[in-house]
């Protein structure tokens, strides 16, 4: 069972910043590609942004310039760094990781953090 463990979600005014984190559990596992996406009740689930095991990153259109993903594969975590806040923005976000075990690739999730953004 591999736990992926988030934190740093809350309540911010536009206009300001919140850094998630997401820390999975250190199994006897890689990890491979890494990242959030984000849901409010009624939409589809969708992609902020990924990074993977080589530090390459992919951005939502709608996050560029005001998000950063950014990992720390020695901690097993997966950053994200983001400014500049909208209501917009507002939704419970979950982080991701794809990690290879017996030669098999996983898609694991974490529980979901609420960012709340006040206008």
């Amino acid at each position: 069972q591999v736990q992926l463990v988030e934190s740093g979600g809350g309540l911010v005014q536009a206009g300001g910043s919140l850094r998630l984190s997401c820390a999975a559990s250190k199994n006897a596992f890689s990890i491979n590609d890494m990242g959030w996406y984000r849901q409010v009740p009624g939409k589809q689930r969708e992609l902020v942004a990924t990074i993977t095991s080589g530090g390459s990153t992919k951005y939502a259109d709608s996050v560029k310039g005001r998000f950063t993903i950014s990992r720390d594969n020695a901690k097993n975590t997966v950053y994200l760094q983001m400014n500049s806040l909208k209501p917009e923005d507002t939704a419970n976000y979950y982080c991701n990781a794809v990690v290879g075990m017996a030669n098999r690739e996983y898609l694991y999730w974490g529980q979901g953090t609420q960012v709340t953004v006040s206008s």
